[in-house]
């Protein structure tokens, strides 16, 4: 069976879909697919294409199994809508171009949405090369960028969702990574296949052995501090000011600092605000390459993983958590719905705060602090459920049951 998978964001770029697709992709090779790559130059979060890939138009490369096919995308730091829609439809044409003219035909084309238009090209390499589709959906769009206001363009709003409708109609399944995701698209959508392929980790190839000493030298962190972690993207939906209001209530403690890793659209935001407050007891990080996250977690004592309090959220699970869980951290969930029903109140291995307060984060971070026993109780419990309930080699071994029954 051959396979292509269709997506903007693919390593070396850094991010959740990036790491999840990457070892999807691996998984099924292993299971007897052959596996294309079709994406776009690396340029996310930095907003710029990487070094060794500006200027191209085309690149083929080869990743282990994988073979790579890499088309012209148009970057901008800008943050209007044209500048977006331009780095969208970009490589909607360029990819069509490569599907057309540059790979063979598969059987299967997986396509990653968001963004929601390469469902173009997605539709029309599935009618040219009569493959089967299937659309997954690792964030319900165009409902999340209305909601958080990022689109608010009545015209673009209406023919979003008409495509979003006609995607999911031409799609011969649709996938999603949490259950409030299927749950919304088989209510609106009660005849199309779908199937939840949750996130989760690679637990025989992640290594729960990090140097967090070193990585708190390097980054000036005593020893005896408490750290309170956050890595991953910093963008408009974390709502990650409770964590610079954090730090302000809590800015008297020396024994308590934060830790934010990564880039983003807000940081420029975060890292203003943090500095009109004054702070000292908040670090910013730059993004680290994937095999130094084991760093960052061994670093801290515990994670904080925050959402903005949107109804939209409730279906919505951080895949950020999954790591420092498997690492045995205890994380601060700022996340209602179902992450809350999954990992506080089954797994029992995160702490519950109400999103967008900063007071109810303060209450949870003091507990932890004056708590050595509670860290590790929560840690414990935090790898053994995810080792059970989110290894990526047997969630992928369910899909590839799935697929091939198309």
């Amino acid at each position: 069976m051959k396979v292509l998978f269709l997506t903007q964001y693919f390593p070396p770029e850094t991010g959740a879909p990036q790491n999840r697709l990457h070892s999807l992709a691996n998984y099924l090779s292993e299971f007897g697919a052959e596996v294309n790559i079709l994406t776009a130059m690396p340029n996310y979060p930095r907003t710029e294409v990487y070094e060794g890939y500006k200027g191209k138009w085309y690149v083929k490369e080869q990743d282990g199994p994988l073979t790579i096919y890499r088309g012209w995308i148009y970057v901008s730091k800008s943050k209007g809508v044209i500048p977006r829609l331009l780095n969208y439809f970009s490589f909607v044409f360029s990819a069509l171009y490569l599907g057309l003219v540059k790979i063979k035909k598969h059987d299967i084309i997986i396509c990653e949405s968001p963004p929601l238009f390469l469902g173009i090209t997605a539709l029309l390499l599935k009618f040219f090369n009569n493959s089967k589709l299937i659309f997954n959906v690792s964030d319900l769009w165009p409902e999340s960028a209305e909601k958080l206001n990022i689109i608010n363009n009545k015209l673009l709003l209406g023919l979003s969702y008409k495509l979003e409708s006609l995607i999911y109609k031409k799609s011969n399944l649709v996938s999603g990574q949490t259950q409030g995701i299927i749950s919304n698209i088989n209510q609106r959508f009660p005849n199309i296949p779908s199937h939840l392929i949750r996130n989760g980790i690679d637990t025989k190839q992640f290594n729960t052995v990090g140097n967090g000493k070193a990585f708190r030298l390097k980054h000036h962190i005593p020893e005896n501090v408490f750290v309170i972690a956050y890595a991953g993207i910093i963008g408009h939906a974390q709502g990650l000011e409770i964590i610079i209001e954090a730090a302000n209530q809590i800015k008297f403690e020396e024994n308590i600092v934060f830790m934010m890793v990564g880039d983003g659209p807000v940081k420029d935001e975060l890292l203003n605000f943090a500095k009109e407050k004054k702070l000292t007891n908040i670090i910013f990080i730059n993004s680290v390459p994937r095999n130094e996250m084991t760093d960052v977690i061994d670093a801290c004592n515990c994670y904080v993983t925050p959402l903005r309090k949107n109804n939209l959220f409730l279906g919505a699970i951080p895949s950020k958590i999954f790591e420092p869980l498997y690492f045995s951290k205890p994380v601060l969930l700022g996340v209602d719905g179902e992450a809350k029903e999954l990992f506080v109140e089954e797994g029992k291995c995160a702490l519950h705060f109400e999103p967008e307060n900063a007071n109810a984060l303060v209450d949870k971070i003091i507990q932890l602090y004056q708590s050595p026993e509670l860290c590790k109780k929560l840690g414990e419990n935090g790898h053994k459920y995810v080792a059970t309930n989110f290894d990526r080699r047997k969630l992928a071994a369910q899909f590839w049951t799935r697929i091939t029954q198309l």
